[in-house]
């Protein structure tokens, strides 16, 4: 750093000096130029004391420039120098303070030994002290284990001891239970024989006792032809003997079931109500066989009725189909002529030229004009005073709609029409019009035009 500040120091002396030199020429360069005009001379100057001053003065500059240059360059120099030197010395303070460290770390595991090797004798006296405590305490253990090995067999001899008692007492605990609940049955049911002799027999159980007691002997008894009971010889009393009896007796009397004091009055109303219910079914039988023959009647009536309206439908139809399918064949068949109320019609229809008879293979306006025919047919088999048909000429071309046309002419001799339609030409056959129209405000207008009027007008 010292020789770094000579170097800025002798250059600063050099751009001076040079400075300096510069001033002093430019000077004398003035004094040349006033002389010159104060002397007014026209001849030819020399210019040669002013090139060598132009030069000088260059000269002079390039030295200046490159004086400044190498300050510049030694400021720069002096600068790294400065950095370098101001990082050296954060290194070495940075290097004293990690030895103060490693000193003071040095003296912290020489003390944590001392610490250490203490502890170390602590343990190891400690270590003597625990492994003769284990010593005692594994001898004590070995006694307490062979103590509690002999508590332990007799534990278990006190457990089954106590096992076996406790199943004993179970047992009489039982066997007293079952006796004391045999003693209440006998009891509850001497009390129920007792209550049952005395509501049905009415007779107490000292009496009963002593009269029929096993000590007696038993009457027998037989029946006769004439159905009295006999009483017969006297037997002893033996209770299987009398058990079976008894049972016997009992499966008799339940065949003969409870006796019902009113049974007789239950009998003359029953018999008065069978009386009653079988009017009443002659009576149903009456009208049901009323009602079958009402019902075959309609039934006939009903097939009458449709034979002869289809006859005349089909005979409609094949005429109507014809005039509107010059060369063609319609007609009508039934699916069941066996069942006239459930049987349905099927419409055969060929148009000229085609051998298909299905109508989902006609064409749109063959399927619009064949259902037409099939309408003109029930109108003429079943006229009605009016007819209201819905652009049913639609799908129809120029030609099939003039065949169309002359049928509903015929059709109108005889009823009314009301035909919705787009068609010019079936408006010109009606006696009036009537059409829906918009106004300029947007309101819809009804508006009509008698044509049959104007005509002969």
């Amino acid at each position: 750093m010292k020789s770094a500040s000579a170097e800025v120091e002798r250059l600063n002396a050099a751009i001076a000096e040079t400075t300096a030199a510069k001033g002093r020429d430019e000077n004398e360069l003035s004094i040349a130029t006033a002389q010159l005009q104060q002397r007014g001379e026209t001849a030819e100057p020399d210019h040669s004391a002013a090139e060598t001053l132009r030069n000088q003065v260059s000269l002079a500059r390039t030295a200046e420039v490159e004086a400044r240059l190498a300050v510049r360059t030694s400021e720069e120099r002096v600068d790294s120098i400065s950095a370098r030197a101001k990082a050296l010395e954060d290194s070495a303070n940075a290097e004293r303070e990690a030895s103060a460290r490693a000193v003071s770390r040095r003296g912290a595991r020489a003390r944590g030994a001392l610490i250490s090797s203490a502890i170390a004798e602590a343990a190891y006296e400690a270590l003597i002290h625990i492994e003769r405590s284990i010593a005692k305490a594994a001898t004590e253990r070995a006694r307490l284990e062979a103590s509690r090995s002999d508590r332990e067999g007799e534990t278990l001899t006190v457990r089954a001891r106590s096992r076996e008692l406790a199943s004993e007492l179970e047992q009489l605990t039982s066997s007293v239970h079952k006796d004391e609940i045999a003693r209440a049955e006998q009891r509850m049911r001497i009390e129920a024989l007792e209550t049952k002799c005395v509501e049905e027999l009415g007779v107490d159980t000292t009496t009963l006792v002593n009269e029929y007691g096993p000590h007696n002997d038993v009457p027998t008894f037989i029946e006769t032809d004439e159905g009295e009971i006999v009483a017969t010889e006297l037997i002893p009393y033996r209770r299987d003997q009398q058990e079976k009896r008894l049972a016997a007796t009992e499966r008799s009397l339940t065949l003969l079931g409870k006796i019902n004091p009113l049974a007789l009055e239950e009998y003359n109303a029953l018999e008065e109500r069978l009386k009653f219910l079988a009017e009443q079914l002659e009576d149903l039988k009456r009208t049901k066989k009323d009602l079958l023959d009402i019902i075959k009647e309609v039934d006939d009536r009903v097939q009458s009725i449709f034979m002869e309206a289809y006859e005349e439908t089909a005979k409609h139809f094949e005429d109507i189909f014809a005039r509107l399918f010059p060369g063609g064949d319609g007609r009508l068949i039934l699916t069941n002529p066996d069942d006239l109320l459930n049987t349905g019609v099927d419409v055969e229809a060929r148009p000229p030229g085609k051998r298909i008879k299905r109508l989902s293979l006609l064409s749109g306006g063959e399927k619009s004009l064949t259902a037409v025919a099939m309408l003109v047919a029930i109108f003429k088999a079943r006229p009605s005073p009016f007819y209201v048909l819905d652009e049913v000429e639609a799908a129809l071309d120029d030609v099939n709609l003039g065949r169309l046309l002359v049928i509903l002419e015929e059709l109108r001799e005889s009823s009314q029409l009301i035909i919705i339609t787009h068609q010019k030409r079936t408006m010109e056959i009606a006696d009036a019009l009537y059409g829906v129209t918009m106004r300029g405000d947007g309101v819809t207008e009804v508006i009509s035009q008698r044509l049959r009027d104007s005509e002969s007008a």
